[in-house]
């Protein structure tokens, strides 16, 4: 009875992940906010905090941010065969659609519906990344971290005022974010 079980929840993993990378045009922050809206709220898979420490593993990890999810995601449900499956459900849709765009290349770059389209497209994908990020930024200064928050607005700064690079920013994270984890496991230790 367990493997029907844990066959009905690949196949649920496999056709949300399809579905949401089918229907979603922009990218990984895109796709974030709708993982969240159906892993975190419809199906409870995953909490809203496991869904943050989601995407900054995502965007930390080299490669696609849906994909790097999708790994995370897939493994936190069913090990080995979730990450498979997860996988394979985010990047059949862009296979198939840049290989049908790749036969009809010529047609597509000539024509002027087709561009006026995707010249839309990108004001609902700022709109949706500006979402994602003020969704994000809340549920840091939710969790009532001054560390995390005082991160958030320095590294906002460092990269909106400062121009410095995200790569950087990224890597200081990290650095600090495995210092405060040894310093709480040392501290930990003390008591």
């Amino acid at each position: 009875m367990k493997q029907k079980t844990d066959l009905k929840l690949l196949w649920k993993l496999f056709l949300s992940t399809l579905y949401l990378s089918a229907f979603t045009f922009g990218g990984g922050y895109v796709i974030v906010t709708l993982m969240k809206s159906k892993f975190v709220d419809e199906y409870k898979w995953i909490t809203e905090k496991e869904m943050l420490n989601i995407t900054a593993i995502a965007q930390s990890a080299p490669g696609a941010i849906a994909v790097n999810a999708a790994i995370v995601v897939g493994f936190r449900l069913a090990g080995l065969i979730g990450v498979l499956v997860a996988v394979a459900g985010t990047v059949i849709p862009p296979f198939f659609i840049i290989s049908l765009i790749s036969v009809f290349y010529d047609v597509f770059r000539e024509n002027q519906i087709i561009t006026l389209l995707l010249e839309g497209m990108e004001a609902g994908v700022a709109a949706v990344v500006v979402a994602v990020s003020c969704e994000m930024a809340l549920g840091v200064i939710k969790e009532k971290d001054m560390i995390l928050t005082i991160m958030m607005i320095i590294a906002f700064i460092a990269n909106a005022v400062f121009n410095v690079s995200v790569i950087v920013i990224i890597l200081l994270s990290v650095v600090i974010g495995i210092a405060l984890h040894y310093l709480n496991i040392k501290g930990e230790r003390l008591e």
